[in-house]
């Protein structure tokens, strides 16, 4: 950051008074400026033993497979961005069941909120930042052109709860040289 997005004037980065870490204060009005991470939401979209699964037309990782998520906006849910990125990304209408899992990325400032979620219907086609999507079976998941790390682990973990019958709520942090082998 350079400029204050109050009043336009360079910034500096600095503990604020009273603050622990350094953040970016304007040095003419003193606003500080908070820089949080960016809070993802997707769903794991069912019909009846398959997932939904979309293949990314933008980048990062144009090319390969991931689950429907994105960015939450301000003055939505986190059930509403889940439900809002899986139509903007798969035209996919759904019913989130439950709040799935729950994933810290520190090393990239993000955090995953996934949601299992009822497809209502049949209909539905990639949107603008997919190139396919398709209804996979286990078996039949691309696993060597699956997108993230993040979502490589919630899907291991869905395909392990769903073969007990138990859908559990995961809670862990994803590190940056994460490999996770099927």
């Amino acid at each position: 950051m350079n400029y204050c997005s109050h009043c336009g004037s360079p910034v500096e980065l600095k503990i604020p008074p009273g603050d622990n870490l350094p953040r970016y204060v304007c040095s003419h009005c003193g606003q500080i400026h908070y820089q949080n991470p960016k809070i993802v939401t997707g769903c794991i979209p069912e019909w009846e033993d398959k997932i939904l699964l979309c293949k990314r037309a933008i980048e990062p990782r144009i090319g390969l497979w991931t689950l429907p998520a994105g960015f939450m906006e301000n003055k939505e849910t986190t059930s509403e961005a889940a439900v809002r990125e899986t139509w903007e990304e798969a035209n996919a209408r759904v019913q989130p069941i439950g709040l799935y899992a729950l994933f810290n990325i520190p090393h990239i400032s993000q955090v995953y909120l996934i949601f299992r979620a009822k497809m209502l219907d049949m209909n539905f086609g990639p949107g603008t930042e997919s190139l396919e999507v398709e209804l996979f079976e286990e078996h039949d998941i691309p696993w060597d052109n699956i997108a993230f790390p993040v979502i490589r682990e919630t899907l291991v973990r869905y395909f392990n709860d769903r073969s007990t019958g138990q859908f559990d709520f995961h809670v862990d942090d994803i590190a940056p040289s994460l490999t996770i082998k099927r």
